[in-house]
């Protein structure tokens, strides 16, 4: 084969530090939680979902961390892997938990950050 016929191609992952997805749903369908494998005992009137993807995705970790201890959000599921964060509780909790994730990521690990979004 000569030179010109082989191709070498080089893929290489570098993750940004950011924060691409901050969103709420407040109030969600219940067939919403079944559907996640989330704890279907909850007061549905006051629930809340909050779904965050970072990268790189290990700050899923440290994410889940401080929505435990910034507010009364429970984690429903964590993924070290991809990046994933989905925590519940109310409404306020919920949100207190994702803003505390945002400050926290932006200011002392100088994060990019979307705009929080809510449903």
């Amino acid at each position: 084969m000569e030179l010109q016929d082989k191709m070498r191609i080089v893929q290489e992952l570098v993750p940004g530090k950011q924060v691409t997805l901050a969103h709420i749903i407040a109030n969600p369908d219940p067939v919403l939680y079944q559907k996640l494998g989330l704890d279907p005992k909850v007061d549905y009137q006051k629930s809340a979902i909050g779904i965050l993807t970072v990268s790189p995705a290990e700050t899923a970790v440290i994410a889940a961390d401080i929505a435990i201890k910034s507010s009364g959000a429970e984690v429903g599921f964590v993924d070290r892997f991809t990046g994933t964060l989905i925590i519940t509780g109310t409404v306020s909790s919920v949100d207190a938990a994702v803003t505390a994730i945002m400050d926290y990521v932006r200011d002392k690990l100088g994060y990019t950050v979307v705009e929080k979004t809510r449903t």
